[in-house]
């Protein structure tokens, strides 16, 4: 993706104040969000998407593994509450992840546009992201929410293989390694993340559609929901999301 695009996914992390993205200025920003079970490809498809729109891709994901290998002096008390529940292994309450998130409201205000991943996974959070949007005089472009049938989704994720060393990921049929249980990049060996394994991936599913639902319905309410099908290549769903959107922007 270029120094460019890897500035955008961190921005959120940083404390410049100021966007990071260097490009042209888009006729056309789009403001999105992105919702999606696991093992629906939205990593690829954020990529994507910025890629061709070059749109922020504000990934909330990136912020929390940030906050572990930052000197605690440099958090803001948002990240600082984060970092302690964290480091329970707790999850992060509502409300701690929008005071982060209302930290760099002016990411939000970007003339880049921005692609939302990871926020809001809650009808809480979902309020809130309206109400920050509203107060900035900004709106809600589009919801995409990507589906993917429960056991093509256990099917993707079983597949996975981690690096233990450089954490770069594999998959047994999609993206096989060279030489089985060998990492391509550094040799180190590959394994089956414990999430990975099908039981803990239906827990997963689970916990997901029961948080999602209330988000789905919102967005629905307010014409910005875009259910896209995740199944198919990477370029397939990337040309339908493509036409979702010109269809409803």
């Amino acid at each position: 993706m270029g120094e460019n695009r890897e500035q955008e996914t961190c921005c959120l992390e940083n404390g410049a104040g100021v966007c990071g993205c260097t490009e042209d200025i888009p006729s056309r920003p789009y403001r999105m969000v992105l919702l999606g079970a696991p093992g629906a490809g939205k990593g690829t498809q954020a990529e994507l998407l910025c890629e061709k729109l070059k749109t922020c891709h504000l990934s909330t994901g990136d912020v929390f593994r940030a906050v572990k290998c930052r000197d605690g002096k440099e958090l803001s008390p948002a990240m600082k509450a984060a970092l302690d529940f964290m480091q329970r292994g707790e999850l992060i309450p509502d409300d701690t992840v929008i005071a982060m998130v209302r930290d760099r409201m002016s990411y939000l205000s970007c003339e880049y546009g921005f692609l939302l991943d990871g926020f809001p996974r809650t009808l809480y959070q979902a309020e809130a992201l309206t109400e920050m949007l509203s107060s900035q005089a900004l709106k809600l472009d589009a919801v995409l929410d990507y589906t993917l049938p429960p056991e093509e989704v256990i099917a993707r994720l079983s597949g996975r293989r981690t690096c233990r060393s450089c954490r770069a990921t594999f998959h047994v049929i999609h993206k096989p390694p060279r030489l089985q249980k060998i990492c391509d990049k550094c040799g180190g060996e590959l394994f089956q993340r414990e999430d990975d394994r099908p039981e803990s991936i239906r827990v997963r599913l689970e916990a997901y559609n029961r948080s999602t639902a209330p988000l789905t319905d919102y967005y629905s309410a307010k014409g910005l929901l875009l259910t896209i099908s995740a199944e198919g290549s990477p370029e397939e769903i990337f040309n339908r999301t493509l036409l979702a959107l010109k269809e409803k922007v």
